[in-house]
């Protein structure tokens, strides 16, 4: 099997390397931030990928997002230091088929792996219960309200970023990212872009 792994910490390929050093033939490939892991995909057209959610340019649910515009068919397990569920649940709804927490079992990532890897899904047992009894929470929390690419677009606000360099980075006209920047507002409710990037720090998107 040949696994993409997108993280800007060699340190976790590493571990990586480690966990995964008893289950027979695996190549890895690494790269650390979403350009590279989308041309590494597109070169080498892994088996699966792990790409960890913060990336330094682009966060990994715009990278899954690109990835699976491409090959609807990619198996892509997203990698967090984040167990909250409102992640977890994210990452379902971008295509993503695994979620493993990187604070929690180096044996979920393995499983993961080999759920993933043979066509299934797979979620640690403490986050999908999780998700299966915060509904109603889940569902309370204002971003909730807001699509892969909103998201992507409002973590990139409140990063500091411009309307012009977050167009460059997903790829996009400045006029559809200040048109969503406009919808965010009416949806969540509130008037000015600081107002937005400040409800994105209370949230935990920052």
């Amino acid at each position: 099997m040949r696994i993409l792994i997108v993280d800007d910490h060699p340190i976790v390929a590493s571990g990586c390397r480690a966990v995964l050093a008893d289950e027979g033939e695996i190549e890895i490939l690494e790269a650390a931030d979403a350009e590279d892991g989308e041309c590494v995909f597109i070169v080498e057209r892994p088996d699966l990928c792990i790409i960890d959610i913060n990336l330094p340019t682009v966060s990994g649910f715009e990278l899954a997002r690109r990835i699976l515009e491409r090959a609807p068919e990619a198996r892509i397990i997203m990698f967090s230091m984040n167990d909250d569920p409102a992640f977890a649940a994210r990452a379902i709804e971008c295509g993503a088929k695994g979620y493993v927490s990187k604070t929690g079992d180096p044996d979920d990532l393995v499983e993961a792996i080999r759920a993933v890897g043979s066509g299934g899904t797979y979620l640690p047992t403490a986050i999908a219960r999780s998700i299966a009894f915060a509904g109603p929470t889940l569902a309370q929390n204002p971003l909730s309200k807001l699509n892969a690419r909103e998201m992507e677009i409002l973590r990139l606000l409140s990063a500091g970023k411009s309307l012009s360099e977050i167009a460059w980075l997903v790829q996009s006209s400045y006029k559809t990212v200040a048109n969503t920047s406009s919808i965010m507002r009416q949806k969540l409710g509130v008037k000015t872009s600081v107002e937005l990037v400040r409800l994105a720090i209370d949230s935990g998107v920052a």
